[in-house]
């Protein structure tokens, strides 16, 4: 499988540096080619260019016996397909045994958000008079207030952040840029961070940094980092709730959408390329209108 992994190889350095994608989404890539190479050794299929469309369809069996959820199944031959596609480009293979594969329908789930009380219990967690508290509180208040993805927090740099604007330029996917406002509380515990906690959490660490966030040892945070803070804090609450930093996101455009901001608007904010992304959260609006209706409605 030597030839194999050499392709596989070429195909991720392509992704990075041509198609420029992140290197979360490049490792997910690699992650899903990997459980494939995995089903030919299986099936003792030597070479990428025997695989037929009979084995791309054993292999989505495969995934549904051993119960993948169908976002996942449908995300890994959507991976494979492009794999193919990029393999077939340039010659390594005669055709795409994926091409004709059908994904599997999406399970439409509706994004779990945070309610405003559950959101006050987080803000009011922190010990804002530590310097892992302020970060803790900055934290917090930037991710609700942008609705910023945590690979966009944790990229933040200093230089990003106007505070006589009050925005921050945010590089998003695939590099794009945008510009997201943030209002006064998180202007308020960005503040009290930059000039009291990351000063003492910078001494701690023998070199310079220009990244806002840092970890307890002065460098740079992590998105993992931003998780495992996330848990802390709500364990420290009396919510029993289970906590992702992008349900920080799912909040903020359900909340924007609830208070009456249009469609486009959130869509720029979030940064989305396509509408029908930010779409998802008009049917978290349309359950709370309805609830409230049936709830207050005298004829209900």
């Amino acid at each position: 499988m030597g030839f194999v992994t050499n392709m596989l190889n070429s195909f991720l350095e392509y992704l990075q540096i041509e198609k420029n994608y992140s290197q979360y989404t490049v490792v997910c890539y690699e992650k899903d080619i990997q459980i494939f190479i995995d089903f030919l050794t299986a099936e003792n299929i030597q070479s990428l260019n025997e695989v037929t469309y009979a084995d791309a369809r054993n292999f989505l069996t495969t995934l549904h016996k051993k119960q993948y959820a169908k976002r996942s199944i449908a995300r890994k031959i959507s991976t494979l397909r492009s794999f193919y596609r990029y393999l077939h480009r340039e010659e390594f293979v005669s055709e795409n045994p994926f091409a004709l594969v059908s994904l599997p329908k999406k399970e439409h789930k509706n994004p779990r958000f945070l309610y405003q009380e559950e959101m006050e219990a987080l803000f009011q967690v922190c010990d804002v008079s530590t310097p892992m508290g302020q970060r803790n509180q900055a934290i917090v208040e930037l991710m609700y207030a942008t609705g910023i993805r945590v690979s966009e927090c944790v990229a933040i740099k200093l230089a990003d952040i106007d505070f006589s604007a009050q925005t921050i330029l945010v590089t998003g996917k695939r590099n794009k840029q945008r510009y997201v406002p943030f209002g006064s509380y998180a202007k308020i515990a960005l503040q009290t961070y930059i000039n009291e906690g990351r000063i003492h959490l910078l001494q701690k660490s023998q070199s310079h940094t220009n990244a806002l966030f840092l970890n307890h040892r002065g460098t740079a945070l992590t998105a993992r980092g931003i998780r495992l803070i996330l848990d802390k804090l709500v364990k420290q609450t009396a919510e029993n709730i289970h906590i992702t930093p992008h349900m920080f996101r799912h909040t903020f455009a359900t909340h924007l959408l609830n208070e009456g901001a249009d469609l486009r608007t959130v869509q720029e904010l979030l940064g989305h390329e396509h509408l029908s992304t930010t779409q998802i959260y008009t049917h978290v609006t349309k359950d709370r209108l309805k609830a409230v209706y049936m709830n207050h409605h005298p004829r209900a």
